[in-house]
């Protein structure tokens, strides 16, 4: 019998995590799924600093499908995702929130898509209905943005919720980077796509740990991750400027020896300073954040460490 893998990453998440548990275990013991799948629930504890741990482990001891892996501390999403899909020992593998803002019953879709179609990526893409027009309005322009400069394509509403064959997942873990935005590693490594859609959907209970500095973060990540463009455009934009500068100074020679020197207006001075400034500062900050990319590269340090876990030895990646 082929086997099923469903990682739920936690952080926090004491609120909805029974409620989680529950609707996730139903849609796994439909008939039809166990005629062909026995599966597994993957909790991943990212450091909580609530009681998510306490709660999986008692979860554990009355459901031989929960395993858990805990981290030492938090290593963020992305660090979570890794772990799970690295000791997934299913043929199948599905990522689920645990807030319930992912719909468990897709699952059941998913699944069809897969096994009917042979699909290696199966993704849920959710609306905006009901979100702000301002976040809206925000999102539409971010992926027009970063859709132009990244060499691979993101849906807006696509996210982590998704169906991974056997060798998607492989072709994930072949990667090693140590930093991972998985939504252009997704995109990246191609294979062939299903997308459904879905209602957004509100958190089940607790509050959301992306805020407005957090989405900041992951949309800079997204745009420098995948692509050298910002070097480059600041390579143009400095040559546009010399060019400007050429300009400046060779009609200000031409006035001098038309009109005489004229004593030079403070509000050019002062423009000119600023924007300069600006410029070489947003430049320095882009040129450091790919150095400390590197930097955090060659080091080679592992991408989460793990505290405790009721998975055997024998994961896909250890």
């Amino acid at each position: 019998m082929k086997k099923l893998s469903v990682i739920i990453p936690c952080y926090n998440e004491s609120a909805p995590l029974i409620n989680t548990h529950r609707e996730v275990k139903t849609v796994l013991e439909n008939y039809e799924l166990r005629k062909i799948y026995d599966y597994e629930m993957i909790f991943v504890d990212d450091g909580s600093s609530d009681d998510t741990f306490q709660i999986i482990k008692e979860l554990a001891s009355h459901d031989s499908h929960v395993k858990y892996i805990s981290f030492t501390r938090n290593f963020g999403k992305e660090a979570g995702m890794l772990a799970g899909l690295s000791h997934a020992q299913g043929d199948v593998v599905i990522i689920i929130d645990a807030d319930l803002q992912h719909p468990p019953h897709l699952i059941l879709e998913m699944v069809r898509y897969y096994e009917e179609e042979g699909y290696d990526q199966v993704i849920a893409r959710r609306s905006r209905k009901g979100e702000k027009f301002a976040r809206k309005l925000a999102a539409k322009f971010y992926y027009g943005i970063i859709n132009k400069v990244m060499e691979v394509e993101l849906g807006d509403g696509i996210g982590d919720f998704r169906l991974l064959s056997h060798r998607a997942v492989d072709a994930l873990l072949s990667m090693p980077e140590y930093n991972r935005f998985s939504k252009g590693l997704f995109s990246w490594i191609g294979f062939e796509k299903k997308i459904i859609e879905y209602e957004n959907q509100e958190r089940a209970a607790g509050e959301s740990k992306w805020g407005f500095f957090s989405l900041l973060n992951y949309a800079i990540d997204g745009l420098i991750s995948f692509n050298s463009k910002p070097l480059r455009f600041f390579i143009y934009l400095g040559m546009a400027i010399t060019f400007l500068n050429f300009l400046y100074i060779g009609f200000s020679f031409v006035n001098i020896l038309l009109f005489g020197i004229e004593m030079p207006g403070y509000f050019t001075l002062i423009s000119a300073i600023l924007l300069l400034s600006g410029i070489q500062l947003i430049s320095i900050g882009v040129v450091g954040e790919y150095v400390g990319r590197i930097f955090y590269e060659v080091k080679r340090r592992p991408n989460f460490i793990i505290d405790k876990s009721n998975i055997e030895s024998g994961a896909r990646h250890e």
